[in-house]
């Protein structure tokens, strides 16, 4: 099994960057889809949030009102620690779970982490980092999300620096074009992922992700 990171800030594009790569043949461990399911109703990360936070993160249909819950933790480093002491476990112990699924295959298993570089996750056979200006992640945010700019900013200027993800990269894609010139550049990122040394399978347990920003 190959192990590759892809992470970008809010607005790259992570997601369309993922479902290409998927369609080449990667299997896709994505981190976010795993803390919205272990975040669901009747699951210990959901009771636990509720209550650490009180009802009022409760949305009407019984999910998580996610954006109150942001509003909570993104004004409070405290509280954003928490959040991550509650979920960040349960997310490891799924994605080592999938992971640990696909060690003895040759399977490319690419693990989409926005907080791969916060975090400080290392282990990978090759990180590729998806770049888009400051600007455009805002302007993409308002308009795709129906985020206002104040937010936009404000939830970017929370995650790792363009720099940051540069410097962590091994391959960039780079996403400030339109959408054929991005599937050029993950078609390429493909082609790159495909030279990288292949472990062997192996029916031994893989090691989970640690990190040393996230509890």
């Amino acid at each position: 099994m190959l192990e590759v990171g892809l992470t970008g800030g809010m607005g790259s594009g992570k997601s369309t960057v993922a479902a290409r790569l998927a369609g080449h043949g990667a299997v896709v461990i994505d981190a976010d889809r795993i803390v919205r399911e272990v975040q669901a109703p009747g699951q210990p990360v959901f009771d636990a949030i509720v209550a650490a936070f009180g009802p009022l993160v409760v949305g009407a249909s019984g999910d998580l009102d996610r954006a109150a819950i942001a509003q909570i933790v993104f004004a409070d480093p405290a509280e954003l620690q928490r959040l991550n002491s509650i979920v960040h476990p349960a997310v490891i112990d799924e994605m080592t779970r999938r992971r640990q699924a696909h060690a003895p295959t040759d399977a490319t298993v690419v693990l989409d982490i926005p907080l791969l570089v916060e975090s400080r996750y290392s282990g990978f056979g090759g990180v590729v980092v998806i770049d888009v200006a400051v600007e455009t992640a805002v302007r993409r945010l308002i308009d795709q999300r129906g985020f206002s700019e104040a937010d936009a900013r404000a939830r970017i200027a929370k995650q790792a620096s363009r720099n940051e993800r540069l410097t962590a990269a091994d391959f960039v894609i780079d996403n400030s074009h339109d959408l054929d010139s991005l599937h050029g550049e993950i078609d390429a990122c493909w082609e790159w992922i495909c030279t990288l040394p292949r472990p062997e399978p192996s029916d031994r347990p893989v090691i989970p992700l640690r990190s040393r920003s996230v509890p």
